[in-house]
């Protein structure tokens, strides 16, 4: 602004004809109201700083001018974000202390212009204990006050190590950190632009799944709509079939199956189930209609890279079916067909992964030096349900009182998801619409699966779409979505549409045009 003064102070003192000189008059005004303008906004922003909340301390209260974000050091890049983008924001960062063993850390972005008037919640991953800052820079760009935590922790994707002996920072992790970051970041926002927030909106995926189910069923008052994608939200359940799959193909070298042979298997499985809804496409529409045995791979001679050998076919039947107690209880569904190329991340070893692994160690059995592969799933399964008593798990089918306030709930699932099996998500809707009805229950909720999706974004199938957008539609237009279009792209160009259908229906081939376009698709109940 500055540099725009001083040139506009220059032309004026050339010798220029009236009108120029006119011309150059009202830009030197227009910049000197915008840095006027941009100096008030940066003061109020620091003003901020002295605002209190209860067991809080605001640690940062700061103008970012467009384009000079950051990221602070060590902090991981993550997805792709060119920070240069952003434009002018507030940003605050807070640490809370609801209890003497949490420091909940979250910040909050202000957009300087074009705030839409709404605040937006963003999710975490996996045992994640950091703030994910590509979710502020998109909340940002989309015109939101946007709030993201690091649940109560300092810790990586796969480590839950921070939670031995520190109960009060499981119940952080669990639900307090975001309801928290939830309450205190409209505070703040509405304080800033002096201003009753519109609307309030979560949107989250995996861990943010979980987190958004959470508030709308302990905290409904705190969001208008939610956005639950991949939710982990049995998180007891899924830790332990995590751990269960990794000993199924890590008992012994037999039993591994080489990720070599990933694609070998995922082959076999799309050509044997691709065409069941019709059309040949690549993807498996439905997986449970697939029938597929990988015993069709089985060698008849030595073990070679085409072929599974016996102890391999029984693995791979294994990861395919119910995660099972030794007495034969099924306590979490198994992968779907299709998603073998991402099977990598659960049974690639050499361990099972600590991202299961690590509930048990570290909460459950409070010892370190505890061996997953002495899981005892008869026993360690109901103790866990037992001690996380809705701590972390999100399981509660009743959301009476988030359908009363009037909030809409919407939740997506890849069918190819690797890591938490999509099956979960349809169970978890089906037990609503078991304690709500049916039609109660879309009168708010909608869930949408996706085909070709792996674990919250990526796969062969059509992977790009905006919930977030429907779901504003849905609460502030009253138009319920029946249909999302989503999209694939490959090196950046975009070469497929497919419609997502509200569960249980399926998009259905009209016979013509190209299968590649979403408007030859209807949404239609399955056969």
């Amino acid at each position: 602004m500055v540099e725009c003064e001083f040139h506009a102070s220059i032309e004026l003192r050339k010798n220029m004809r009236p009108a120029s000189r006119i011309r150059r008059l009202v830009i030197f005004i227009l910049c000197a109201i915008t840095s006027t303008a941009l100096n008030a906004f940066a003061m109020d922003c620091r003003k901020l700083a002295e605002l209190k909340l209860p067991n809080a301390v605001i640690t940062m209260a700061a103008l970012v001018p467009a384009g000079t974000f950051v990221l602070p050091p060590g902090v991981p890049i993550g997805p792709s974000v060119d920070f240069k983008t952003l434009p002018a924001f507030c940003r605050v960062a807070v640490t809370t202390r609801p209890t003497a063993d949490s420091e909940i850390k979250f910040e909050v972005w202000m957009p300087e212009s074009n705030w839409n008037g709404k605040f937006e919640g963003t999710g975490n991953g996996g045992w994640l204990g950091e703030i994910i800052y590509p979710a502020l820079a998109e909340g940002l760009r989309r015109g939101y006050a946007v709030a993201n935590t690091d649940t109560g922790h300092e810790g990586g994707v796969m480590d839950g190590s921070w939670a031995l002996g520190h109960p009060e920072k499981v119940v952080d992790f669990g639900w307090r950190a975001v309801h928290l970051m939830t309450v205190e970041g409209k505070v703040i926002a509405s304080t800033f632009y002096d201003k009753h927030l519109k609307y309030a909106y979560w949107n989250g995926c995996s861990s943010g799944g979980i987190q958004g189910l959470k508030e709308g069923q302990q905290f409904p008052e705190d969001y208008h709509g939610i956005v639950a994608g991949a939710p982990a939200n049995y998180w007891t359940h899924l830790t332990a079939a995590s751990v269960w799959m990794g000993i199924q193909t890590l008992k012994d070298q037999a039993s591994y199956i080489p990720r070599e042979k990933y694609l070998l298997i995922h082959k076999a499985a799309i050509a044997a189930c691709d065409s069941v809804d019709g059309i040949k496409d690549g993807l498996i529409d439905d997986p449970r209609k697939c029938h597929f045995d990988p015993k069709t791979l089985q060698c008849n001679g030595p073990d070679t890279p085409n072929c599974l050998t016996a102890a391999q076919v029984d693995t791979a039947r294994k990861v395919y079916g119910p995660a099972t107690t030794a007495h034969g209880v099924k306590f979490f569904p198994g992968l779907e067909p299709g998603s073998e190329l991402v099977w990598g991340f659960l049974l690639g070893g050499p361990e099972p992964t600590r991202i299961g692994s690590d509930y048990y160690t570290y909460i459950l059995h409070k010892d370190p030096h505890w061996n997953p592969r002495t899981m005892d799933f008869d026993q360690d399964v109901p103790a866990a349900d037992k001690l996380d008593h809705g701590t972390i798990n999100a399981i509660d089918p009743d959301l009476r009182r988030f359908k009363g306030r009037g909030g809409k709930l919407i939740m997506y699932h890849g069918w190819t998801d690797a890591l938490i099996p999509s099956q979960n998500s349809v169970n978890y809707y089906e037990s609503v619409v078991k304690t709500m009805g049916g039609a109660t229950t879309t009168d708010f909720f909608r869930l949408f699966m996706v085909p070709g999706m792996d674990h919250c974004f990526g796969g062969e199938g059509p992977n790009r779409f905006d919930a977030l957008q429907a779901l504003e539609h849905w609460v502030e237009d009253g138009q319920a979505p029946d249909v999302i279009v989503a999209s694939h792209s490959t090196a950046g160009k975009e070469d497929r549409t497919r419609p997502l259908c509200v569960y249980p229906k399926v998009a259905k081939y009209q016979g013509r045009g190209s299968i590649d376009e979403a408007a030859n698709f209807a949404c239609s109940d399955p056969n």
